[in-house]
């Protein structure tokens, strides 16, 4: 046997698989995919062009009223706020409830799940992430609250049912450096690059020193410029 043939197809074999199953996941499947893919190595890529999805859709939503705090005010604004349990998305909650809260505003929180999740009905993840979603709720005290579990990849999910929903503004948290699949990863870098609608990217390194303003997390904002408009109501670039 020549062993130099057998390393080099070894590696081919794992490196197609690995491949195709990062892919996958990248594309908003379930990440244990990966293992499979490296065992089965290239016979596993019929599998992911025939399994693979590629649009978001919504899995499961409850409306705001279902909150108990009734419709939003005509004229108020749409808040959504990408939400996984994370830190730094408890502060992007906080920071939006501070920011939007006394003008009225309805509020929507948002997460994102695998597609595998997503098509099980007895899923624990989706069991999980509703009553992530459902605790986070009650943060908001009287005002209106609503959430929605979406499938997919993150960043693509929340730019489609934030123009979908015609959302006024997505606030998202700002998640550091290190491994995680979870969302607010480079999440927040797609949104302020690809979606049309203003981001609010919420910092949880740093916090404000003004006694007599909540302590909140510092914001950036990246505004489409088809968002912005002069005085006589004309756009502007």
């Amino acid at each position: 046997m020549n062993w130099t043939v057998f390393v080099v197809f070894l590696i081919v074999w794992v490196l197609s698989g690995l491949v195709t199953g990062l892919w996958m996941a990248r594309r908003g499947h379930d990440p244990r995919w990966t293992v499979i893919a490296v065992i089965l190595g290239p016979l596993f890529v019929p599998i992911a062009l025939e399994r693979i999805e590629r649009t978001p859709r919504s899995v499961e939503t409850a409306p705001i009223a279902r909150w108990g705090a009734g419709d939003a005010e005509p004229g108020g604004l749409r808040v959504m706020v990408g939400y996984d349990g994370s830190t730094e998305a408890g502060h992007a909650l906080r920071a939006a409830l501070q920011l939007f809260g006394p003008a009225a505003a309805v509020f929507e929180l948002v997460a994102v799940i695998s597609y595998d999740d997503g098509t099980d009905p007895d899923s624990a993840a989706l069991e999980r992430t509703k009553r992530t979603l459902a605790d986070a709720a009650t943060r908001a005290g009287d005002l209106p609250v609503g959430y929605a579990v979406l499938a997919g990849p993150p960043g693509p999910c929340l730019r489609w049912f934030a123009q979908d929903q015609h959302a006024d503004t997505m606030v998202v948290g700002k998640r550091g450096r290190g491994m995680s699949n979870r969302m607010l990863g480079s999440v927040a870098e797609y949104l302020t690059a690809h979606c049309p609608v203003p981001v609010l990217v919420v910092d949880p390194t740093r916090t404000t020193s003004s006694p007599s303003v909540p302590s909140a997390a510092p914001v950036a904002v990246r505004v489409s410029a088809e968002e912005i408009s002069d005085s006589d109501g004309h756009r502007t670039t």
